[in-house]
């Protein structure tokens, strides 16, 4: 059993109650009190002293690519397609070791920023890699985080119109038997499940429309969601428009992507009539600011998309586009970026906040048991500290939180467990994984040159 006394509580639960001195208390993996005032005693509990910190529900990452964490900082002043030309050769390098380490980098990462949920897309998978989903997989358990694996795939080739190089793509058969083994092998439906698996064809400039439509029925007969990236770019808009004679989002819609189960990376280039089309069919988005800022892709319309109704979540998305991989960046990016666009209200910093919990909880179909800090829930949750220099003297801890520099992370709890202590990972050897992080990118790139 785990105590946090005496801190600020911002619950997100259904009244949205904020406590200003309050506890939170965990039991095993689930919260059993939160409340105003000092917490009760509990017989050999751990008591945390949270004077001076902001307690919230643990962030949901809805986006990213783990591999590329050892692909970091290459082609930094290049578009979408120009950034994926100059690195899918060194992609194609990628095996078991470099993802495992590259997902141990990047979800360390999460975790220092708050991260308790990561949901993650990968669609390489080179012929003599080996089991990189596994890789992944394996690296989550390690670092201590709950996690949701998309299984991407990519069937369309540069010899037949598509983006990608045909050395990385696979055959179709070949992919859908590969995600159904590793459904059948790893999805944890239950609520306290720890591993969900996601079914996740690349973009609509790598895919061919069988496999969509193919991967669509797959993923609703067993049960799972489905993701991928659409109208990220002008790029984009442009190859859907003149090989089918239609809008990305028109694209998806035809071959059955859209709906609850459903959500898309990016969402940047939407019109009205888009917009209002998904939020009826309650498709969700990954909001990736950084990501789409640091390519010059665009800022996605987020208090539009939400307005309409669709849930829209935060990713950190690829390292290889948006090196920091701090989800805690992305509610400031998303709020700044948002007003950049329509003015100081189009998004308030307790909204940023819902941003990263409850609609990331809502998008990975998680709100019932994560998301908020609510009695019964699972204890998933962080506790910043709010009383240094950086931070002393804002009276809103929110306002603090999302507008101001990254605080320490005093405690990060994910299914009952202490994943970070006093802004240090406890699970790795944060300094040898470093070391293995540097080499593995070195021995990628030299390959690939």
């Amino acid at each position: 059993m785990i105590v946090i006394d005496n801190a600020t509580v911002v619950t997100l639960d259904p009244d949205r109650r904020e406590l200003a001195t309050g506890h939170v208390v965990a039991d095993g993996n689930r919260i059993v009190a939160v409340g105003a005032g000092p917490a009760p005693a509990y017989d050999g509990a751990r008591v945390i002293d949270g004077s001076g910190c902001l307690v919230t529900p643990g962030f949901v990452n809805t986006h990213q690519h783990l591999y590329q964490w050892v692909t970091r900082g290459l082609a930094v002043d290049a578009t979408l397609f120009g950034w994926l030309n100059t690195l899918y050769p060194v992609w194609s390098g990628i095996g078991e070791q470099s993802v495992h380490v590259a997902a141990l980098g990047a979800l360390s990462q999460l975790a220092r920023t708050g991260c308790t949920t990561a949901a993650d897309h990968h669609y390489i998978f080179p012929r003599n890699g080996g089991d990189v989903l596994e890789a992944e997989i394996s690296a989550a358990a390690e670092v201590g985080l709950r996690f949701h694996p998309a299984r991407g795939s990519m069937d369309l080739g540069q010899k037949d119109g598509g983006l990608p190089p045909d050395s990385v793509v696979e055959d179709r058969d070949r992919i859908l038997l590969a995600t159904e083994a590793a459904i059948d092998r790893w999805h944890d439906p239950s609520p306290d499940s720890m591993l969900r698996l996601v079914v996740a064809p690349c973009s609509p400039f790598s895919v061919t429309a069988d496999l969509m439509r193919e991967a669509a029925e797959l993923a609703r007969r067993k049960g799972v969601r489905l993701h991928t990236h659409l109208a990220e770019t002008t790029d984009e808009a442009d190859w859907c428009d003149e090989r089918f004679s239609c809008t990305p989002s028109e694209y998806a819609a035809e071959l059955g992507w859209t709906g609850p189960d459903v959500w898309f990376a990016h969402g940047i280039h939407f019109d009205d009539a888009e917009i209002e089309r998904l939020g009826r069919s309650g498709t969700g988005v990954a909001h990736c600011p950084s990501s789409n800022a640091r390519l010059g892709a665009g800022i996605a319309r987020v208090a539009d998309l939400r307005a309409a109704g669709c849930p829209v979540g935060l990713g950190v998305d690829g390292a290889a586009s948006n090196e920091a991989g701090s989800l805690l960046e992305e509610l400031r990016h998303a709020l700044l970026f948002a007003r950049g666009r329509g003015g100081p209200q189009a998004l308030d910093v307790r909204t940023a906040l819902e941003l990263a919990t409850l609609d990331g909880a809502r998008i990975l179909g998680r709100d019932q048991d994560i998301g908020s800090l609510e009695v019964g829930k699972l204890a998933d949750l962080a506790v910043w500290r709010l009383d240094t220099l950086a931070h002393a003297g804002i009276p809103d801890p929110v306002a603090a939180l999302v507008l101001g520099a990254p605080p320490p992370l005093e405690l990060l709890l994910v299914n009952g467990r202490p994943v970070v202590e006093h802004d240090t990972v406890v699970t790795l050897d944060e300094p040898e994984l470093a070391h293995q992080v540097a080499r593995t990118q070195q021995k990628l790139v030299a390959a690939a040159t």
